[in-house]
């Protein structure tokens, strides 16, 4: 399968969010700040990404991460309104790349890139009972 054949440049979704606690620095580490954690940003950029290209992938087909390269520029505070963005960069044979970006209000928090690996389903699963 060839994601160039239904894949686009420029593909994009948004996905927005209240932080709650359990996202935060704090819920994980004792002792740390009660803020919006890098990896719960990260995670979300991803799934815009997903989000971005889902309803395009053929029937038994999925996009799974694959790099991340993030810079999280700012704090967040638990009750804030998040938004992330994830849009279609590039378009590989079986490698999608994404610029995604987070904002709390207009100000940016978090910026880079996401690349997902396009996969048959069947295919994957045969491969990981083969471990």
């Amino acid at each position: 399968m060839d994601a160039r054949d239904f894949i686009k440049i420029g593909m994009s979704a948004e996905r927005t969010l209240v932080v709650p606690t359990e996202r935060t620095v704090g819920h994980f580490v004792p002792d740390m700040p009660m803020v919006y954690a890098t990896p719960m940003m990260i995670l979300e950029m991803e799934m815009a990404s997903s989000d971005a290209i889902r309803a395009h992938l053929q029937p038994g087909w999925i996009t799974v991460g694959t790099e991340v390269d993030i810079r999280h520029l700012g704090a967040s505070l638990v009750g804030a309104v998040v938004r992330v963005t994830g849009k279609v960069t590039a378009v590989e044979r079986r490698v999608i790349r994404f610029e995604v970006e987070a904002f709390e209000g207009e100000r940016k928090i978090g910026d880079g890139r996401h690349a997902r690996g396009l996969v048959n389903v069947e295919m994957f699963t045969k491969r990981l009972g083969a471990k």
